[in-house]
């Protein structure tokens, strides 16, 4: 299924914004922008359309224009009077940019320049014109349409000042002239969307964020593909259609990695098959209050976590990850899911859309992933509904590799944990059990923030409660191993209990 609709183009260098057409497919985004093409008959050039206008006793010249060098814009004819001469020529369109007026160059002229050319140059103009197919979208405004500025106090020295009234009064020539119209000889034109950009959408992400920072941007985002051709920044609008838009082509980008994955794991042993992989933003570590964030990319696969700076795109490229944990030895923390009622949190937290909240930053839908020796990543994603997949990927991702492992080889020197018979128990090297206790006698537990950690466990005879206390070099890589463990045996017991936990999917928008 294909979606289309209408955009702008936003360059945030000159602060403009050109007309464009979106066209959402399956595998790819094609970014469209009009042009003035030739459909039948001779064009002797495609860049320039000389056309000569008759003056009308009434109407003029049938045309008004915007724009001006004082204005570092072009003059553009921003609207053509129905059935009058520049409508007959069928060789004018709204958009074209003024180049000559009767053999006088005028890319460089000021709008009152151009005025007076036109209105001085007698009942029969010749004008060149060229289509600007990325002329700023209010110079293409019809007469009366609203645009970016309401300020009319300037008058003719405006962009937005429509010189209509002008240039299509009666001329000192009062004589009638013959109407403009095209003969069988000259070439017809048509003003046509046309494919400018294609962006691959396997492996792209999505931006809404200007680059680097916590700055969103309003109603507008990027969508980047792999090999780092960019849509550019595309706004829309209103909130909401930026909100479909994005859902839409998130979903195509989701259902394209869901494809890549079902590929990658036919080449893959039962135990070591892709849970889950995407984009994140990952804020990087010593930056100051900007916190400055950085694409990576997070896959699921096996008994690891990986951190990548680009996709694995082949087998050999999961060597190449930044980093690899073992699962079993991570913690995964949703933040930002307390700050706004349930209105807000239902309402937003698919559609991202912008809140005004005292934010620790200015990201929602933000995720933690702390590693051993207590070291933590922070991630950000852009939608809600990601937020939610990620939380239920790591829980299935961990408590698959609980399931397949049974016992932990990491600890098996000196704690076992066992999540098919429910133990936990002291092995010493020569494999002599010191103590065993089943899970469920687990009351509690504590630690010194460094290498010791004290377990509570209530004997089963005496009902009194008997103090375990053991020492590891990596204490947070025990402690969340032993949550696993116990999260999984829970899991296994009761699987309701782990989405009756879930925040993320409980608030996802499910219209």
């Amino acid at each position: 299924q294909t979606k289309t609709g209408i955009a702008l183009l936003y360059d945030e260098v000159s602060e403009n914004a050109y007309d464009i057409r979106l066209k959402l497919m399956k595998e790819v985004l094609t970014i469209q922008k009009q042009d003035v093409v030739c459909v039948s008959g001779s064009d002797h050039s495609t860049n320039h359309r000389t056309v000569t206008l008759h003056r009308q006793p009434v109407g003029g010249l049938g045309l008004s224009i915007k724009g001006g060098a004082e204005h570092k814009v072009p003059v553009v004819i921003s609207k053509i009077f129905k059935d009058q001469a520049a409508d007959q020529t069928g060789m004018l369109f709204i958009g074209d940019a003024i180049i000559q007026v009767n053999g006088i160059n005028v890319e460089s002229a000021t709008h009152e320049e151009v005025v007076h050319l036109l209105r001085n140059a007698g009942d029969e103009v010749t004008i060149t014109v060229q289509y600007l197919r990325e002329a700023p979208s209010f110079l293409k405004l019809p007469l009366g349409s609203p645009g970016p500025s309401s300020d009319h106090s300037s008058g003719a020295s405006s962009p937005l000042f429509d010189s209509g009234l002008h240039l299509n009064g009666n001329s000192t020539n009062t004589a009638p002239s013959s109407p403009s119209s095209p003969t069988a000889n000259e070439p017809k034109y048509e003003k046509r969307w046309l494919d400018t950009l294609s962006v691959p959408l396997s492996m792209a992400r999505i931006s809404r964020y200007k680059a680097g920072t916590d700055k969103l941007r309003s109603n507008a985002f990027e969508v980047l593909a792999l090999d780092g051709v960019s849509t550019g920044i595309l706004q829309f609008y209103t909130a909401q259609e930026s909100a479909d838009w994005l859902r839409a082509m998130s979903t195509n980008i989701s259902d394209l990695t869901l494809q890549n994955m079902k590929m990658a794991n036919k080449c893959c042993s039962p135990s070591d098959q892709v849970i889950h992989m995407g984009w994140v933003n990952e804020r990087l570590e010593g930056i100051d209050s900007s916190q400055l964030y950085k694409f990576k990319f997070l896959a699921l696969k096996g008994s690891s976590f990986y951190i990548f700076s680009t996709p694995p795109v082949s087998t050999l490229d999961w060597v190449r990850a930044e980093k690899i944990y073992n699962l079993c030895e991570v913690l995964f923390k949703i933040h930002k899911l307390w700050l706004a009622d349930d209105y807000w949190l239902q309402a937003n937290l698919y559609l991202g859309i912008h809140q005004d909240f005292d934010l620790e930053d200015q990201r929602p839908y933000c995720f933690s992933v702390m590693v051993g020796h207590g070291k933590s990543h922070y991630f950000n994603v852009e939608l809600g509904s990601e937020l939610a997949v990620w939380e239920k990927s790591f829980q299935r991702a961990i408590f698959l590799e609980v399931q397949r492992t049974g016992v932990n080889p990491y600890l098996t020197e000196d704690i076992n944990i066992s999540s098919s018979c429910g133990l936990t128990s002291l092995i010493l090297p020569g494999k002599n059990v010191l103590w065993r206790f089943k899970f469920s006698q687990l009351k509690g537990s504590s630690d010194d923030g460094k290498t010791k950690v004290k377990l509570l466990f209530q004997n089963l005879d005496t009902k009194q409660i008997e103090t375990k206390e053991l020492e590891f070099q990596d204490l947070t890589a025990v402690l969340h191993c032993i949550h696993s463990f116990i999260a999984a045996k829970v899991a296994s017991v009761d699987p309701v209990f782990i989405d009756s936990q879930s925040i993320a999917r409980k608030y996802m928008y499910t219209n």
